[in-house]
């Protein structure tokens, strides 16, 4: 078994409270103290993408401001 996927799998996913339930999920997020690990709600078999916590903190203060 894939190491990543197995990580992903224990990690614990939080889906915004923008999505809905009627397919308009969009990412699930899962964060650790250093890494922030995202995935596609609709195919989380697809793989993650994972970025160190201060950049997803940049991140989200420049979507705030958008």
């Amino acid at each position: 078994m894939n190491t990543e996927r197995s990580e992903a799998r224990s990690l614990r996913w939080f889906k915004s409270s923008y999505s809905g339930g009627a397919g308009g999920e969009c990412i699930e997020v899962a964060p650790t103290p250093a890494t922030i690990h995202i995935r596609d709600s609709k195919a989380p078999a697809h793989g993650t993408l994972t970025v160190h916590s201060t950049t997803w903190a940049a991140f989200l203060d420049l979507a705030r401001q958008a």
